[in-house]
């Protein structure tokens, strides 16, 4: 249903393009929206008028409209004054809201749609036919940007959304859950991943920079049917789990740049205990401490370079060696050789994905 905020400011935009006062009431008389301060309107005048067959009529200095809904009485609408030119206005007004509550239900229906597709509840044939009734081209080019927020049902999340996306586009943005916001958006024939991507990250930082907690932005691939869009969606949310677990720096990650955390995220448990157990025994990284994590994790990003991590850690390089040597007789691990460091690297991605899997069994 139409909210009265809405209904007020179109009768508020008539009234001042008209100067003909406007009220709307629902069929028992409540108030919906109204220009002028108007008198009480009987409920015998307000239920004569409903169950006569006439479409308007003059009651106490007012001209009265019928709004229907599908052949149904949904409001009456009340005009001040009985001359052509209040008569004239009231029938224009009953047009619009009558038009407002078409597109409610169409963006209504439509939003339910998209939900449902997202979450593979529809059949093919469902489908077909519901996207020619909503009038929506299921050969498109779209993607899934899907928006975590940190707080439920964030409303300044929300507007922000539909403020950066064209309201009068083809885009839809709804929600399958109470922290995440989905926009399912048409893509040009001629744009890339990389202007995807600047898209995510401009919503990404607005986001960051009117909301309270941190929000993370992640999108699918292209699809060119309407009945893959929840593919999109199941990638944009592999990619938003991945990037929690594995790149938690990131406030934009994209499905197809996902790599190794891709590989990973798809291994049963059981899986990952073998591999630590073969790779590192009992010495999981959660057992060192954390000048050890510290060293490994800024050794990696200097790319095995002795000298540059030791400067970086503010450390001699003695001491650097010294520490990595130690890792070395612990773990059986030397991460100063390529295919060893690849090997340490690999199980530290596995410890945190095991860590992520028995948080969720909690």
């Amino acid at each position: 249903m139409i909210s009265n905020q809405i209904i007020q400011t179109t009768i508020d935009d008539l009234r001042g393009i008209t100067r003909i006062d406007l009220c709307v009431l629902d069929v028992n008389g409540s108030l919906i929206a109204a220009t002028f301060d108007m008198e009480e309107v009987s409920k015998e005048v307000l239920d004569a008028f409903a169950d006569s067959p006439a479409e308007s009529q003059s009651f106490q200095g007012c001209h009265f409209f019928k709004v229907y809904d599908e052949g149904q009485l949904s409001y009456i609408l009340l005009t001040r004054g009985t001359g052509d030119d209040a008569y004239m206005i009231g029938k224009v007004a009953v047009k619009q809201v009558e038009g407002l509550i078409v597109a409610y239900k169409q963006r209504f229906d439509r939003n339910n749609f998209i939900q449902n597709l997202l979450l593979d509840n529809l059949l093919l044939v469902d489908i077909n036919n519901q996207a020619k009734k909503l009038h929506i081209n299921q050969e498109t080019l779209r993607v899934v940007y899907l928006v975590e927020t940190r707080e439920e049902e964030d409303v300044i999340a929300l507007e922000t959304v539909r403020g950066t996306f064209a309201p009068d586009s083809q885009d839809v943005i709804t929600a399958v859950d109470e922290k995440n916001i989905v926009v399912v958006k048409e893509v040009e024939e001629p744009e890339s991943y990389e202007a995807l991507e600047k898209t995510a990250s401009l919503l990404a930082e607005m986001l960051n920079t009117q909301t309270s907690g941190p929000v993370r932005v992640s999108y699918g691939t292209i699809v060119n049917q309407l009945k893959d869009v929840s593919r999109s969606y199941k990638e944009a949310r592999m990619a938003m789990d991945v990037g929690e677990i594995f790149y938690p720096e990131k406030s934009v990650v994209s499905y197809h740049t996902l790599g190794l955390g891709r590989l990973i995220y798809q291994l049963p448990l059981s899986l990952c205990r073998m591999f630590m157990i073969e790779t590192l025994g009992e010495n999981l990284p959660n057992t060192f401490d954390e000048e050890t994590l510290a060293t490994i994790e800024k050794f990696f990003e200097n790319n095995l370079n002795v000298s540059e991590t030791a400067r970086q850690l503010f450390v001699h390089r003695n001491t650097l060696v010294y520490r990595l040597e130690k890792l070395q007789k612990t773990t059986g691990l030397d991460i100063r050789v390529f295919e060893d460091a690849l090997t340490f690297r690999i199980a530290l991605m596995v410890a945190r994905y095991m860590e992520y899997l028995e948080k969720r069994e909690l």
